[in-house]
C-alpha cells in the first residue's frame, strides 16, 4: 500500500512539475496599443488601430486653427504606419495643407490596469508639416507624450456614432 501511495504522490507531483514549467515557457501575448489616445489639445486625440505584420491604420482628429476651419474637427488618415515591436512611425495625409509625421516608440504609463488611462504612454516627436497659399512648405517638430485613453471612453465614443 505504500509503494502504490508513493508511486501515485510522485506522479501528481511530475504532473504539478509539468504544469509550472508549461506556465513558465508559455508566450506572454504581445502588448495591444491599439485604442484612443490624446493629442495636442483638449478634445483632440489620436485613433491607432496595430494590424497584423506590424501594420498600423489610425488618424488623427483635431480642431481646425485657420480662418477658413477653426474649431471645426479635422481627421488627418494615416498615409501610411509602421509598428516595430514597441516603435512606431506614422505619416498623415494632407488635410487644409496640414500633414504630420510621428516617430516614437510605447512605454507603459500610470495605469495600473489595461484599459486604464494612462496605461500606455507614446512619446516621441510630432512634426507638423504645413503648406502656405504660395506653396512654401514650413515644419514644426515637438516632443510629445500622448496618453491611452481608458477602455470604457473608447467603447463611448464608438456607440455615439
Amino acid at each position: 500500500m505504500r509503494l502504490i501511495s508513493r508511486v501515485a504522490a510522485c506522479l501528481l507531483w511530475l504532473a504539478l512539475a509539468e504544469t509550472v514549467i508549461a506556465a513558465q515557457s508559455a508566450p506572454t501575448p504581445p502588448d495591444n496599443y491599439s485604442g484612443m489616445y490624446s493629442f495636442l489639445q483638449d478634445g483632440e486625440f489620436v485613433q491607432i488601430s496595430v494590424e497584423e505584420e506590424g501594420r498600423v491604420t489610425g488618424f488623427i482628429s483635431r480642431y481646425g486653427d485657420l480662418e477658413s476651419d477653426r474649431g471645426a474637427f479635422l481627421d488627418h488618415f494615416f498615409k501610411q504606419g509602421k509598428l516595430d515591436a514597441k516603435k512606431l512611425a506614422f505619416t498623415t495625409e494632407t488635410v487644409h495643407g496640414v500633414w504630420y509625421d510621428f516617430k516614437g516608440a510605447f512605454e507603459r504609463g500610470q495605469g495600473k490596469n489595461p484599459g486604464d488611462e494612462a496605461y500606455y504612454i507614446l512619446r516621441g516627436t510630432l512634426t507638423q508639416f504645413s503648406t502656405d497659399s504660395n506653396k512654401r512648405t514650413s515644419s514644426k517638430s515637438r516632443e510629445v507624450a500622448l496618453k491611452s485613453f481608458p477602455q470604457d471612453m473608447d467603447s463611448a465614443l464608438e456607440k455615439r456614432d
